[in-house]
């Protein structure tokens, strides 16, 4: 099995890197990407669990960007980890979101919750800071079901503690990605309903793959995406977009997988992409 999406406490997910890896050989994942939400820090762990564990790990990245005012996750696969921009990137989004989460924090404050900033770090760790984090203390406090409740009641786009993000263009992103020798790929393209004159000006910004197979996608979203990965030249990829119980629950690594034949094409496009002048 080749999971090209997953994520561990260098970001939101709930399992360090050497968990995460244990986890995915467990459940017979051959090729796992850990693509963590604007940072590479857990590839380093990432890298020595896959090697104890005989997996290939694909390095890779998870951006938030944004096209036609609409946000999308781009996935970067086959990254270099210590691309200097990939970490000068990282450490702007960490004060980024920090500073957005005491405004998240305030916000609740205000409605009658009682958070506190250092209980959202205690949960976070070392990691960047995220929504789940915040949504994790919220059903921990027993204020909400899980953390799709919490979303869907404060925390989502436009809800009552939503905070707005830095917007970086997802042309930017796709050009970040390249830069650092990867392939771009648009993530659960389903569930952040994006729609085909996006998917043209992301094509046309260089996308390479798109994740038709994401793990919630059902059967009549995939076939739509497959078709617009087939008009636009785009790499179909799978991936479970694994968290950890807590964050996702009932979802496994390789929940949803990507074709041999395919993981092969994107490496292709990874080493056309590493052997083009830096731009």
């Amino acid at each position: 099995m080749i999971d090209l999406h997953s994520h561990t406490t260098a970001s939101d997910g709930q399992h360090s890197p050497a968990e995460l890896l244990a986890l995915a050989a467990s459940a017979g994942v051959k090729v796992l990407a850990v693509t963590d939400h604007d940072t590479v820090a857990g590839l380093g762990e990432a890298a020595e669990a896959a090697r104890a564990h005989g997996l290939e790990l694909v390095p890779g990245i998870e951006l938030s960007a944004f096209v036609l005012k609409r946000e999308v996750h781009i996935l970067g696969h086959f990254v270099r980890p210590d691309f200097p921009e990939l970490a000068s990137y990282a450490a702007r989004l960490r004060v980024e979101r920090e500073q957005r989460m005491v405004r998240m924090v305030e916000g609740l404050r205000k409605m009658g919750f009682p958070v506190r900033m250092e209980e959202v770090r205690a949960i976070a760790g070392s990691a960047q800071l995220g929504r789940p984090h915040l949504a994790r203390l919220l059903v921990e406090r027993g204020w909400c079901l899980d953390v799709k409740d919490a979303f869907d009641r404060f925390l989502g786009s436009g809800k009552s503690a939503w905070v707005d993000r830095f917007k970086l263009d997802g042309a930017e992103a796709i050009r970040l990605i390249h830069r650092a020798g990867g392939t771009a790929t648009l993530a659960h393209p389903g569930s952040s309903k994006v729609e085909r004159y996006e998917l043209l000006q992301l094509a046309k910004a260089g996308l390479d793959g798109m994740e038709a197979l994401h793990a919630d996608h059902n059967p009549s979203v995939q076939e739509k995406y497959l078709k617009f990965a087939k008009e636009f030249d785009l790499v179909p990829t799978g991936g479970s977009d694994f968290h950890g119980e807590q964050v996702t629950p009932g979802k496994r690594p390789g929940d949803s997988t990507t074709p041999p034949e395919n993981f092969a094409k994107l490496r292709a496009r990874a080493t056309s992409q590493a052997a083009q002048p830096a731009s």
